[in-house]
């Protein structure tokens, strides 16, 4: 939205009416004051260069404010501040006009160079005593971020003192084996799933080597050993396990079912009946009349190998979903397995060997995850077929020769007895921590707390557009990721903050989506939403402002305003 300038001089007036849009940036300007961004930048990243005309503390504030708001190419944000009001973006009317996309990308270099760890650190440090943010559990968790360039350079190089990250092929959580990508991990707390740590890794590395340099840094953020660390199954590795252990920390975590523990229950179980307790319990959040989603956990007698307690937990929803699940795989793998013995008997099978033909259905069999339940057999078919010894019309005496070929094809069965084996096991899967004086509903609990990184995780990939990323620089890249952590946060802070006003006020629902529908967990991006198009005017004579309008605020925007605790006088 372009700024646009009215002017009543040809009406005798010498007066000029200029629209200047606010949006949602007062809000979130609001909330990046409390956590310090600007002292904190000025402190890490300092402009030196008297030669700059933009303070790197400024284009990286736009930078922040642009991810939240306008989700812009950073070739554009010159266009997008100067069609807002001068303040919005921290900045003053002559670094407006000097606003460039080369300066934001020297800031980024900068911020690229400059200690990021300690910086997040006191970031967080900050909001945690500003915002009241509690340590006691964190959560851990990454995600790939895709790539659609080459990145020849992007090979882990040096850039002005310090190595880049690598960009390149790994385990695609994108389902993009395609593409190139780099691993982005993240960590929250327990208390509204609030970000307190990011780490930026090469795209081929493994998680599980990962969560000690991220556990150390998690304890300089807490101010002690220990608070409660939950990851998934990567975390279930010796080395980092026995280093938390070691020092202090507390983890809960997924056994893998590699290990051997896991087996030896779903042994134990074709005979044996568990004392299942009861541990959570409440209504059907998919179906409004299916079952119940019921919880329960038993802590098995046989510790783990190394002597912590294995909690098993079971669920006859998910019991339902992978009998589901298996079915569907199964009966996928079996049209597909028809589908290819139909066109080895066919004229031209392609198929030249039983290497090759085991290998594709192998394939089929391994993509489908039902190697387990198919048993399956190659043989060879003789089909004979007779062929004139001379050309003409066929009669009484006319002699014939016999044609023999051989063609491979395949044969299935299913194994019954696996399928039945374990299904006496659909539904449960055992969780391993070192805490003893946790209770199986404590662990239930805090497992269950997982997946509001991955709502973090889904926001920076859907609502910010993190990917695909357009940018060449690898440190600049690394350096964006970090603004996004920021900008996760800020958003975090932002729709803890209301949903707490909201429990605390008796308010069940605000009417922010839509057609004034009513949401009972708003979200930053619906809070935003309403405010987009929030805009003051200026009345100027010969250049100067005579008299500011304010925006004529919606009642739903006064009462967000106060619940988020955003004095209204900053929309004056």
């Amino acid at each position: 939205m372009k700024k646009q300038v009215k002017s009543s001089v040809r009406h005798g007036r010498p007066f000029r009416l200029r629209e200047e849009r606010l949006g949602p940036l007062p809000i979130i300007n609001h909330f990046l004051k409390r956590l310090g961004l600007e002292r904190l930048l000025e402190k890490h990243v300092p402009t030196t260069d008297k030669r700059c005309t933009l303070p790197y503390t400024k284009g990286l504030g736009v930078l922040v404010r642009s991810i939240i708001a306008e989700r812009e190419p950073i070739y554009r944000h010159d266009e997008v501040v100067r069609s807002s009001a001068p303040g919005a973006y921290g900045l003053t009317g002559r670094e407006v006009e000097a606003l460039r996309d080369d300066q934001l990308g020297r800031a980024l270099d900068q911020l690229f160079q400059a200690d990021r760890g300690t910086l997040l650190t006191d970031m967080v440090v900050t909001a945690g005593n500003e915002f009241d943010i509690r340590f006691d559990e964190l959560h851990n968790d990454s995600t790939s971020i895709r790539f659609t360039g080459q990145y020849y350079n992007a090979s882990g190089r040096p850039i002005c003192g310090k190595r880049g990250p690598r960009i390149t092929f790994g385990h695609s959580k994108d389902h993009r084996p395609d593409l190139k990508q780099l691993l982005f991990i993240l960590t929250t707390s327990r208390d509204g799933g609030l970000p307190v740590h990011f780490r930026c890794e090469d795209g081929n590395i493994n998680d599980s080597t990962t969560h000690i340099q991220t556990w150390e840094a998690l304890r300089r953020i807490a101010g002690k050993a220990d608070f409660l660390y939950v990851a998934d199954s990567k975390l279930c590795s010796n080395d980092p396990m026995r280093h938390i252990d070691g020092n202090g920390g507390r983890f809960v975590t997924v056994l893998p079912r590699s290990r051997k523990e896991d087996a030896l229950f779903r042994r134990w179980i074709q005979k044996n009946t568990p004392e299942w307790q009861l541990v959570w319990d409440r209504p059907n959040r998919r179906r409004k009349y299916g079952p119940r989603d019921r919880w329960y956990a038993y802590r098995h007698p046989v510790p783990s190998q190394e002597a912590w307690p294995v909690t098993w937990v079971y669920s006859p929803l998910l019991a339902l979903h992978h009998k589901k699940s298996r079915l569907e795989r199964v009966t996928t793998a079996k049209d597909q397995l028809e589908d290819l013995d139909k066109r080895l008997s066919g004229i031209r099978p392609r198929v030249r060997s039983r290497r090759e033909l085991g290998k594709k259905v192998d394939d089929i069999l391994t993509r489908l995850k039902v190697k387990r339940y198919i048993r399956f057999d190659i043989w060879q078919e003789t089909v004979n077929r007779f062929k004139q010894m001379r050309r003409g019309r066929p009669g009484t005496d006319t002699p014939y020769r016999k044609l023999t070929k051989h063609r491979l094809r395949i044969r299935w069965s299913l194994d019954q007895e696996t399928i039945e084996y374990d299904e006496k096991s659909d539904g449960m899967y055992p969780l391993l921590t070192n805490d003893r004086t946790l209770t199986p509903e404590q662990i239930l609990q805090a497992h269950k707390r997982q997946p509001d990184v991955e709502k973090r995780f889904e926001q920076a990939k859907t609502v910010h557009e993190i990917a695909p990323v357009l940018l060449k620089n690898e440190g600049r890249i690394e350096a964006l990721f970090f603004l996004y952590f920021i900008a996760l946060l800020t958003q975090a802070l932002i729709e803890r903050q209301i949903r707490t006003a909201m429990k605390d006020s008796g308010i069940e629902e605000l009417a922010v989506y839509p057609e004034d529908r009513q949401c009972r967990a708003p979200t930053c991006e619906q809070i935003l939403r309403i405010f987009s198009t929030v805009e003051r005017h200026a009345l100027l004579k010969k250049g100067a402002v005579v008299q500011t309008f304010a925006p004529k605020l919606t009642p739903v925007q006064k009462e967000v305003l106060k619940l988020l605790s955003v004095p209204k006088i900053l929309y004056a």
